[in-house]
C-alpha cells in the first residue's frame, strides 16, 4: 500500500470511530429521555465536546490529505465524502444533545403504553441500524447497502406522521402532560432529521464510489 492508501484507510477508521461515538450519544440521550434519567442526560451534554473535537480532527485530516497528496478520481471523492459524512455525523450528535436537553425538562417518565403504541424503541433501533449500515457501506464502498437507506428513511417518515397523530389523540385526555408531550413530538422530529442525515450520508457513499451526485437527479425530477 502507498502512503496515500494508508492515510485513506486511517480516514475511514476515523469516520467509523466518529460514528460509534455518535451512536453511543444517541443511545444515551434516548435512554435519558424515555426514563427521565437526568444524570445520563448531563453525561450526554458533557460528552458533546468530544464529538466536536473529533469532528475538527477529521476535518483537519481531510485537509492535510488534500494538501500533501493531491488525490485524484475516487481517492479525491473519498476525501470529499468523508468531510461531508463527518459533518452529518456531528449534526446527529447535536440532535442527541438536543434530546438530552429535553430529558432534563421532564417531570416524570412517559406512559409505557403510549411509547409501545408508538413503537418508539423499535424506531430507535431502526435508526441505529441505519447508522451502522451507512458506516459499513462507506468502509466497504458498498453502494447497494447505501441505497437501502432510502427505503428505511421512507419508513421513518411514515412513522413520524403516525406518532404525531397518536400524541394528538393522547393529549386530549392528558392535558396535564401537555408540555412533556410537546417535547416528545419535538424529539420525534429530531429522530426524523437523523433519518434525513443518514440519507445524506448514503448519497455521499454513492458519490464516492460511483461519482454519481444524486441530489442533481432529484432536482431534475
Amino acid at each position: 500500500m502507498t502512503h496515500l492508501d494508508n492515510e485513506l484507510e486511517r480516514l475511514k477508521n476515523e469516520i467509523e470511530d466518529m460514528g460509534a461515538l455518535v451512536r453511543n450519544q444517541l443511545k444515551k440521550s434516548i435512554d435519558s429521555f424515555v426514563d427521565a434519567k437526568k444524570e445520563l442526560a448531563k453525561e450526554v451534554l458533557f460528552q458533546e465536546r468530544r464529538v466536536n473535537a473529533e469532528e475538527l480532527k477529521i476535518d483537519r485530516d481531510c485537509e492535510n490529505i488534500m494538501a500533501l497528496f493531491n488525490p485524484v478520481a475516487i481517492d479525491l471523492r473519498l476525501v470529499f465524502a468523508a468531510f461531508k459524512i463527518n459533518s452529518h455525523l456531528e449534526r446527529m450528535g447535536d440532535h442527541a444533545k438536543g434530546i438530552a436537553a429535553y430529558a432534563l425538562r421532564l417531570h416524570k417518565p412517559y406512559n409505557a403504553d403510549l411509547l409501545r403504541e408508538m413503537k418508539f424503541r423499535d424506531i430507535v433501533s431502526h435508526i441505529d441500524q441505519m447508522i451502522t449500515s451507512n458506516l459499513r457501506a462507506f468502509k466497504d464502498a458498498d453502494t447497494s447497502s447505501a441505497r437501502e437507506i432510502f427505503k428505511h428513511d421512507d419508513h421513518l417518515d411514515e412513522w413520524n406522521k403516525n406518532t404525531i397523530k397518536a400524541i394528538a389523540v393522547y393529549i386530549k385526555d392528558h392535558t396535564d402532560e401537555a408540555e412533556d408531550l410537546l417535547n416528545l413530538a419535538s424529539v420525534i422530529r429530531k429522530m426524523e432529521r437523523i433519518g434525513d442525515l443518514n440519507k445524506n450520508i448514503a448519497e455521499e457513499v454513492i458519490f464516492y464510489v460511483e461519482a454519481n451526485v444524486l441530489k442533481h437527479e432529484k432536482e431534475k425530477l
